[in-house]
């Protein structure tokens, strides 16, 4: 399976100046949040394969505007041609807003989704928009990473943990490929391709 994971930044490639084939080949899109509900809902429209979201802090108007053709997989593990992809969005509550979230509270949301992973047998990708504590993460609290992402990759050895909200603009040592225990770690910011066989 071909991945294209995007975050953060549209691609004028992709959006702009979009030409025919330049999606061919690709079997699933991947927003990791803070994009154009509009960019999301072109890509769907020109690509014809599934596109799953998750929320960043910015994504506020997809109450008003969800992206369309698209599917949101929040609090939920999604399976595509077997692989089990499980959506976690949002960062560390910085400020009121929605989409932002606590150490606590984003322990909660995995706390809840542990049954619906026992019953998939695990899980293959996370996608989230916030990266994990210590990991190719910020020091200020707007873009410190998860403690619990760490517990979810020790315990269920993903084979892909994929993230946003690390702008590769920003300096600071950003990477966009990483590694944690048996989890390759992708930062999704702009445009990144995954490919991934069935195991």
């Amino acid at each position: 399976m071909k991945i294209l994971a995007v975050a953060d930044e549209e691609s004028a490639s992709l959006w702009d100046y979009y030409e025919k084939g330049k999606l061919d080949g690709i079997d699933l899109i991947v927003s990791c949040g803070d994009l154009d509900p509009q960019y999301l809902s072109f890509l769907a429209t020109v690509s014809s394969v599934p596109v799953l979201y998750v929320h960043g802090n910015h994504d506020c108007r997809y109450g008003q505007t969800p992206p369309e053709g698209c599917i949101c997989i929040e609090d939920k593990i999604y399976v595509q041609e077997g692989i089990r992809i499980l959506g976690l969005g949002g960062s560390m509550r910085y400020k009121e807003g929605a989409h932002q979230y606590t150490e606590w509270e984003m322990r909660r949301r995995a706390a809840m989704l542990v049954p619906k992973i026992f019953a998939k047998g695990g899980f293959d990708i996370l996608v989230a928009h916030a990266p994990a504590f210590g990991l190719n993460d910020g020091r200020d609290l707007p873009h410190q990473g998860f403690r619990v992402f760490l517990w979810l990759m020790e315990k269920y050895r993903p084979r892909y943990f994929v993230h946003g909200h690390m702008h590769l603009s920003y300096g600071g040592g950003a990477k966009r490929r990483d590694r944690y225990l048996d989890t390759c770690v992708v930062n999704a910011c702009g445009t990144c391709v995954i490919r991934m066989d069935k195991e």
